[in-house]
């Protein structure tokens, strides 16, 4: 690209769509476009007729880099770059699942296919009983994304859940590179090469490539930066009534999706305006008029929208208060920041053992070069006011991100900030580690500002300028650069479900139960459950519920103890098979009567089947092979009285 190209496509607004309020955070470098070559032929002196041109001669064009190729190339490589990432899974959908964590990708399917539901048979999208029946699930405390699942549904009926999770993973990974892309360039800091580099960490940080192995409703961040975006537009707006109606449009949308993410990002908008305020308080008394009408009016309308989703919530059934003891303390270590992602390029699985709660939480990881480019360009960049505002947003949040107990290299330290925040409303449903999250973001911009300044640095050398901040984003970048998701294979759902076999059995208001019963480490069933779009009820599962079925309680994982369950379990790891006495074999007949168990079906495949079949005949039986299942028909003991 040639320097005039450069400052073309950098010109402030030039790529604006008409209508829309461009926001800076400040002032752009002032440049001066180049005049553009002459469009029209001048008069030519007569001249001597020409000769009759080649047959098959034709008119090459130049190639020329215009404002919206650039974009489409831009757009195209997130895109590639998704699909790099994701490229394991694609190669068989329904076969493979990332390798590091299991569970999440089959309670995503479930999701899916409950959306399917939705739309087709108008079922209730904030709850369900489809699984942990009776008792069932409070899907809107549970994050079902519906945002993600209702437009998903064409997908997910044509090729199956599976193949819409990883649309989604990809989607989410790319969208939101894109989406912040386009705002960056266009309405916040108005330089494509800036914005390429920013938006390109916000999509495939190392946290990002790690919640991409099971979480597409953290990664579909591809609103937040519009809502950062009309944020900004509020406190300079003339028409904030209409400015506050969008936003309320995209925070409903975005509560939807995934509402932590959400969350976080009216606390960083929140820290990052206090930060700027408190460096130029003159800025306040332009700013919060606008800003206070419209957010009074996006308060209104999205709490008027999401009134009742909210209610289930948290005053429906099966609403629960308070996280899980089990992640309300996953934070991170101080060392995680300096250490490269595992699915990265120098990342290393076995080197990040105990710096992250798990492999799918590394929400840090930036490496010892990005961290230490990050410190020196707060030290370059500290006369501006928005660099010094973003510095302060990111450590804020990278402090909380270490949870109530700080540590270095897994040696605790001192305690936490988090500590006394915890037990606040809405703070308490939070996992502190994702709060590196907006740390990501945070350092992402930086760059921006950062390649924004070297692009237009006035040194006699320009090109070796941009050659050493390039020199200097591979440095920073190369070490966390995306590598595909390590990916494992996974049993297929049984023929005996994909061949309908089991509608025989189970009719509508009756469980099919699987052996092992579904939990939080057994969520295949939940698998076989979406593949028929949730046709078939199933006890048990993966979810959040109130503890012992209590709404109002705190937290957990699964739904009420289940003697049956953890027994089942306890054979399928240890390979024992137990020897059950008459009052044990009552009390599991009444948890089977409780769920109304229609059928109970082991796979042949299943780890450890054979104790595990010995153990369920000493309970209901012998059973009988059908296709690839040992079955259990057990309606005569489990049917209630008319």
């Amino acid at each position: 690209m040639t320097p005039a190209e450069t400052r073309g496509a950098s010109t402030p607004d030039a790529a604006a769509p008409t209508g829309h309020r461009s926001v800076t955070l400040d002032p752009p470098p002032v440049t001066v476009a180049e005049p553009e070559p002459a469009t029209t032929t001048p008069p030519q002196p007569p001249a001597e007729p020409e000769a009759p041109a080649t047959p098959g001669a034709r008119r090459v064009r130049r190639w020329r880099w215009t404002r919206r190729r650039i974009d489409l190339i831009v757009y195209g490589g997130f895109l590639l770059a998704a699909i790099w990432v994701t490229s394991g899974i694609w190669a068989d959908p329904a076969g493979r699942v990332a390798a590091l964590y299991s569970s999440d990708p089959a309670q995503v399917q479930f999701f899916l296919a409950h959306s399917v539901r939705v739309v087709l048979h108008g079922e209730f999208p904030f709850f369900t009983e489809q699984f942990n029946y009776p008792d069932g699930v409070n899907l809107m405390a549970n994050t079902a994304i519906l945002a993600l699942g209702i437009p998903m549904v064409p997908v997910t009926l044509l090729f199956g859940p599976a193949v819409s999770f990883v649309t989604l993973v990809t989607l989410g990974l790319a969208g939101t590179a894109a989406a912040w892309y386009r705002v960056l360039s266009r309405h916040v800091i108005r330089h494509r090469p800036a914005a390429a580099v920013a938006a390109w960490f916000c999509g495939f940080s190392p946290a990002m490539l790690s919640h991409a192995n099971w979480h597409p409703n953290i990664i579909s961040q591809f609103l937040l930066p519009f809502i950062v975006w009309r944020v900004l537009v509020l406190t300079r707006s003339t028409r904030p009534v209409r400015d506050g109606v969008l936003l309320a449009l995209l925070v409903t949308a975005q509560a939807f999706i995934n509402e932590e993410i959400l969350l976080f990002t009216a606390l960083a908008l929140g820290v990052f305006l206090i930060a700027v305020v408190v460096q130029q308080r003159e800025r306040w008394t332009t700013a919060w008029r606008p800003l206070g009408a419209g957010l009074a009016v996006c308060a209104a309308l999205a709490g008027a929208l999401l009134a009742y989703p909210l209610y289930v919530q948290f005053a429906g059934p099966m609403a629960y208060h308070g996280l899980s003891d089990a992640v309300r303390d996953y934070g991170n270590d101080i060392a995680a920041y300096f250490a490269p992602g595992s699915p990265t390029f120098g990342g290393n699985e076995r080197a990040n053992v105990n710096l992250a709660p798990n492999y799918s939480e590394e929400n840090a990881f930036f490496g010892w070069s990005l961290s230490l480019i990050a410190v020196g360009i707060v030290i370059w960049l500290r006369r501006d006011v928005i660099v010094r505002a973003l510095a302060a947003t990111g450590l804020f949040f990278a402090v909380l991100s270490l949870g109530e107990r700080i540590s270095w290299w897994d040696r605790e330290l001192v305690t936490g900030p988090w500590e006394f925040l915890v037990r606040l409303p809405l703070l308490d449903a939070v996992v502190p580690t994702r709060f590196g999250l907006i740390t990501s973001v945070t350092v992402a911009i930086l760059l921006a500002y950062a390649v924004r300044r070297a692009w237009a640095l006035r040194v006699v050398d320009r090109r070796t300028a941009r050659k050493l901040t390039a020199a200097g984003l591979i440095l920073a970048l190369l070490p966390i650069a995306p590598m595909p998701l390590r990916v494992t294979t996974r049993e297929p759902v049984p023929k005996f479900i994909t061949a309908d076999r089991w509608r025989q059995y189970v009719g509508p208001d009756q469980t099919l139960v699987s052996v092992p019963v579904p939990a939080m480490g057994n969520t295949d069933p939940m698998r076989w459950a979406a593949s028929t779009n949730l046709d078939f009820k199933i006890p048990g599962g993966y979810f959040l519920a109130p503890r012992n079925g209590v709404t109002g309680d705190p937290g957990r994982f699964g739904g009420r103890p289940s003697g049956i369950g953890e027994m089942l379990r306890e054979v399928s790891s240890t390979g024992r098979t137990p020897k059950l006495d008459d009052r044990q074999r009552r009390r599991y007949l009444d948890e089977l009567r409780h769920w109304n168990a229609a059928v109970v079906v082991l796979p042949l495949a299943e780890q450890n089947a054979e104790p595990l079949r010995r153990t369920v005949e000493q309970l209901v039986g012998p059973g009988r092979q059908e296709l690839d299942v040992w079955l259990w028909d057990v309606r005569k003991l489990t049917s209630r009285p008319a």
